[in-house]
């Protein structure tokens, strides 16, 4: 009796691989260039500065997601706050704030991120570090 072959499979984009740090790197992106337009006419410096703030998060955001893993939730939750806080004061110096309000603003946002990720980590993992059995 002779046994099927396996079908070859593609490799498929899957919204876990680069389909979600790529949809949020590019609205970033755009949201960056529309705030450093300032209702100005659009210039190349504008459209760079959107690709390389998109690329920088949407790169980021894929690294945290999967090499964040061989981290411990403490160290992997203030990489989450790290990211989160620079790009909110970042995207917030964009429009002309000084820079300790931005500064402030992205450390109470970095915090907040902070905070969830960590209580989304112990919440979801046992002591090691995998995935909770439920």
């Amino acid at each position: 009796m002779a046994a099927h072959a396996a079908a070859p499979t593609g490799h498929r984009i899957s919204m876990y691989g680069w389909g979600t740090p790529v949809t949020i790197g590019v609205l970033y992106g755009l949201y960056t260039s529309t705030v450093a337009r300032q209702g100005g006419p659009v210039t190349w410096g504008q459209f760079w500065l959107g690709l390389i703030s998109a690329a920088v998060l949407a790169v980021g955001i894929y690294m945290l997601r999967h090499h964040g893993r061989v981290l411990p939730r403490e160290l992997r939750a203030a990489a989450w706050a790290a990211l989160v806080g620079i790009a909110v004061g970042f995207l917030y110096s964009l429009s002309g704030a000084s820079i300790f309000s931005s500064s402030g603003l992205g450390l109470m946002s970095g915090a907040v991120a902070g905070g969830a990720a960590y209580y989304l980590f112990y919440t979801h993992e046992d002591g090691a570090g995998h995935p909770a059995p439920y």
